[in-house]
């Protein structure tokens, strides 16, 4: 039995430890139900806003250490859980439907466009930790990519700036990407698979190759999600690589108070997600619940994130930067649209 003299102090700690961390926990939760509110009404990005509305709410960290703990709780650990959560959505059989060119020609891209956003930072002045982050993010999934990587590459005093800049250029391109690639794949005459590959293929958010590719057709629609959850799939084996080139390379994170693990948590558990699912012993709606609960994991993260960074850092991201993503974005989407016509 547990002695009630050692029972009674835990929980005491307990109940102080949760007494610190929901004011925090509780406004990222608010900001992530408002943001989910304008994209269900005015069709906003979800992101964007949550991003938005953590930046206009910056005071809370700067001025109050009510709210401070639980916000640092949301942009660290409910982070991790979000992204460990997306692996419900993957399973292996998409891998199959396309065929090892497509796959094939989605590595390529991925691969290409972390070398070009290396050189290109480069050439730019940037820092190696803002090429990784950029071109990670237009390459995998957007906001989300950036946020699990944000959450391995070792800090310095502009991680927070360039993670929410990250993630406000992936999202406004990938808005206006959903858009404008349509039309161009229109007007360059692709079918509607070389369309779909195309779209899933350079669109950085998951919700917009959805907006995108149903808008096109439901056949365009559909290959274009499942192309998109390849490059999803990609998150946890890019991140494990990551890992261990920056413990080989001796320049992991050292902010903590142990070194961290050659396999994050949030890594493993998106991988044994996956492989559930893979081998479909999770049930649909469990599937759906998760995923949902990946989703507003990752709203509240970004909404956290938004509070931790000062606006006016954000307004003083180098011209280089905006140049760096940007040509990130393009140049994925030229491989990608080579890769397809070759492909026909």
């Amino acid at each position: 039995m547990t002695d009630p003299t050692l029972a009674a102090p835990r929980l005491k700690g307990l109940l102080h430890r949760a007494d610190t961390l929901w004011p925090g926990l509780l406004v990222c939760a608010l900001a992530a139900l408002a943001a989910q509110f304008l994209s269900d009404h005015y069709g906003a990005p979800a992101m964007l806003m949550a991003l938005l509305m953590g930046l206009s709410l910056h005071f809370l960290v700067e001025d109050g250490e009510r709210c401070a703990p639980g916000i640092g709780l949301a942009a660290r650990t409910v982070l991790r859980l979000g992204v460990a959560l997306l692996g419900a959505r993957i399973s292996f059989e998409v891998f199959a439907q396309l065929g090892l060119q497509v796959v094939g020609l989605i590595v390529a891209a991925l691969l290409a466009t972390m070398a070009f956003g290396w050189l290109a930072a480069r050439l730019l002045g940037r820092g190696w930790r803002l090429a990784i982050l950029t071109a990670g993010s237009v390459s995998i999934c957007g906001a989300s990519a950036a946020m699990a990587i944000a959450a391995v590459l070792p800090r310095n005093d502009l991680s927070e700036r360039n993670l929410s800049f990250t993630v406000f250029g992936v999202t406004l391109l990938s808005t206006v990407a959903m858009v404008v690639y349509p039309i161009l794949s229109n007007l360059l005459g692709l079918t509607d698979l070389q369309s779909g590959i195309f779209l899933g293929g350079t669109i950085h958010d998951v919700a917009q190759v959805v907006g995108a590719g149903f808008s096109v057709s439901e056949s365009v629609g559909e290959t274009a999600t499942t192309v998109k959850l390849i490059r999803v799939s990609l998150l946890a084996p890019f991140v494990l690589v990551l890992t261990v080139a920056l413990r080989r390379a001796g320049v992991e994170d050292t902010t903590a108070d142990k070194r961290p693990p050659a396999l994050p948590a949030f890594v493993l558990a998106f991988l044994v997600l996956a492989f559930v699912n893979s081998l479909g012993w999770l049930p649909a709606v469990a599937q759906a619940t998760l995923w949902a609960l990946s989703k507003w994991a990752m709203l509240t993260a970004i909404a956290a994130v938004g509070m931790k960074t000062d606006l006016k850092r954000i307004l003083s991201v180098p011209p280089q930067s905006v140049v760096l993503i940007f040509l990130e974005t393009a140049f994925i989407a030229a491989i990608v649209l080579a890769g397809v016509l070759f492909l026909a």
